[in-house]
């Protein structure tokens, strides 16, 4: 930042100008403290590269527009009343903008520093290519998912003595994020680094700009998906998409420096412990309590895990969740929100501790991704981990494989945007309206008219389905309608009114949920006659199959919300 030119005072911070006013919710400029304050920041016009002066003429260098002033409001007409007063936001909700992850303040910080500033912290953001692993980037009107890894690489002052100096970085702590459609909740599943798993082929963009497919390995630690034979972060996003069916649509890379300086910024998290823990391969060392930790006790406290629980990695993970949820209730907090200094502090380090994936790589997609984040509750976003068992194979116990009774219901509700928390008011509403679409009186099957369309569902899925349906369930009068316009990721079943008998049926036969039944208007079939709209999308599993989506998460072995505190055991 430019320090506001004309506003750099003696041993004035930069960050220490930009003033909240109560009253307005907004920041404001401060130039001096005898200096009246400005209610609309404008940006300076930054001197010529040459030392040519202000008063000078240049045509080469583009300027930035100032603000324009906020004209007076002039006093309403004797008798006539005056117009009542716009409500302001309460300060809870002001608040609750920023919740959500540890990016949402870049979007405070850019309000308030203005264009320059946004130049620069441009230049902090470090990206690598997503070799096209993920989605291609988040969107705003879908489900989000986001993975964010932390690696064991020993960058940054100091921490060169922590175990293996020479650590290419695997991927030590990794947490597959997901927000739901509507913002109402998020899922934060920590994927442990001894998971036994497959790593697939990976494609991969080399330093030097070229292209090389690194060959998978089978029944290896997940870890080994970053950093192994030169593997990039991309492909650890292959490698959770191939172990969770879950494709992330962005990531984000954290080294051990990111945890010091994140915590540095923010002024401490605070932590609660159990118990005294002297932990001399961790190097914490913590009394019984409450403590407000920062740099290097905040990173020896995520990387303990002998002193606390079982001494193992599941053990940390639980201790690393802890620490984010601290984490987001200081980011969330009011001595943060409130705080120009910190807010400039976190965007300055924010955009340099995090590496991102290309898709994310300017401040405005980031501050993009900041916006949607800053609409969870803290009590909505749950933490858990994949379901485990040690590993069957080891007579000592040192890696873990997937438990295969539990964990594909946690994957397929995370696909399902299915809540690990309790639902808002209006999603409970919601679900109650799509089950009363399944009450009410059913057609016989034989009086059931439909068009089937493939939507998105493997070739031949219509056909097949229109094969089982008149020769199993009676559905006589149906036809294969072809390809739908557009590729659905569920199936749907849509009808008029005076056709909701039958579509209740054909959802029973089907095995539908209420959810995918979509009142509309009437079409006709092929021989001009009113019929409903099977429409099959990239869920379809098969003619028989039932396609009902759970509405209540399974039961895991562990969970928390960020809202609550705990102390590590």
């Amino acid at each position: 930042m430019d320090a506001q030119g004309r506003g750099r005072a003696d041993d004035i911070d930069p960050a220490d100008q930009w003033v909240l006013n109560p009253n307005t919710g907004e920041y404001e400029l401060r130039l001096a403290p005898s200096a009246p304050q400005s209610s609309v920041p404008g940006p300076r016009r930054p001197a010529p590269p040459d030392g040519t002066a202000r008063g000078t003429r240049q045509t080469a260098s583009p300027e930035v527009p100032g603000q324009r002033r906020r004209r007076a409001e002039p006093e309403p007409p004797a008798g006539r009343r005056s117009r009542r007063p716009a409500k302001k936001k309460s300060k809870a909700k002001k608040a609750l903008l920023w919740t959500g992850g540890s990016m949402a303040f870049v979007l405070v910080a850019v309000s308030a520093a203005g264009y320059l500033y946004l130049r620069h912290l441009n230049g902090n953001i470090t990206s690598v290519s997503d070799d096209g692993a993920s989605t291609g980037g988040f969107s705003k009107d879908k489900a989000i998912n986001l993975l964010v890894i932390g690696t064991d690489k020993r960058t940054g002052s100091g921490n060169e003595g922590y175990g293996d100096a020479g650590s290419v970085g695997h991927a030590d702590t990794t947490i597959l994020l997901h927000i739901s459609k509507d913002r109402s909740n998020a899922t934060a599943l920590s994927i442990p680094r001894d998971l036994i798993v497959d790593v697939p082929d990976c494609q991969t963009q080399q330093s030097d700009g070229t292209e090389k497919v690194i060959a998978g390995t089978q029944n290896v630690r997940f870890n080994t998906s970053l950093g192994q034979d030169g593997r990039t972060a991309s492909c650890t996003v292959r490698t959770v998409t191939e172990l969770t069916g879950i494709q992330a649509d962005n990531f984000m890379v954290a080294d051990f420096n990111a945890v010091k300086t994140l915590t540095d910024a923010v002024g401490g998290v605070e932590v609660c412990l159990a118990k005294n823990i002297d932990d001399s391969d961790s190097h914490l060392k913590l009394s019984k309590g409450t403590h407000n930790i920062s740099g290097e006790t905040a990173l020896a406290f995520v990387r303990t895990r002998h002193s606390v629980g079982f001494g193992g990695d599941l053990s940390r993970i639980q201790l690393q969740q802890q620490f984010l949820s601290a984490l987001m209730r200081k980011l969330s907090s009011n001595s943060t929100l409130t705080s120009p200094t910190k807010l400039l502090k976190l965007a300055e380090v924010g955009t340099k501790a995090l590496t991102v994936d290309s898709k994310l790589d300017s401040i405005y997609k980031l501050k993009d991704l900041g916006l949607e984040l800053g609409k969870l509750n803290p009590k909505n976003l749950t933490f858990t981990t994949i379901p485990v068992l040690d590993n069957p194979a080891e007579k000592v116990k040192a890696t873990v494989v997937l438990n295969e009774t539990k964990a594909p219901a946690v994957f397929q509700a995370i696909k399902d945007d299915v809540s690990f928390t309790a639902v808002k008011k209006k999603q409970a509403q919601a679900k109650d309206a799509a089950a009363a679409r399944l009450k009410g009186t059913r057609s016989a099957a034989s009086e059931v008219r439909v068009r089937i369309l493939n939507g998105g569902a493997p070739a031949g899925s219509a056909q097949e389905t229109l094969s089982w349906l008149q020769n199993q369930q009676g559905v006589l009068k149906s036809e294969n309608a072809g390809n739908a316009g557009t590729v659905l990721s569920r199936t749907t079943l849509e009808y008029a009114p005076d056709q909701a008998d039958q579509a209740r049926e054909l959802a029973s036969l089907m095995g539908l949920s209420g959810s995918a039944m979509k009142p509309g208007k009437s079409v006709t079939n092929s021989q001009g006659l009113p019929a409903i709209t099977l429409t099959l999308g990239k869920d379809f599993k098969g003619a028989g199959v039932s396609l009902t989506t759970p509405t209540t998460a399974p039961d895991v072995d562990t969970k928390t919300t960020a809202d609550k505190v705990t102390c590590a055991k």
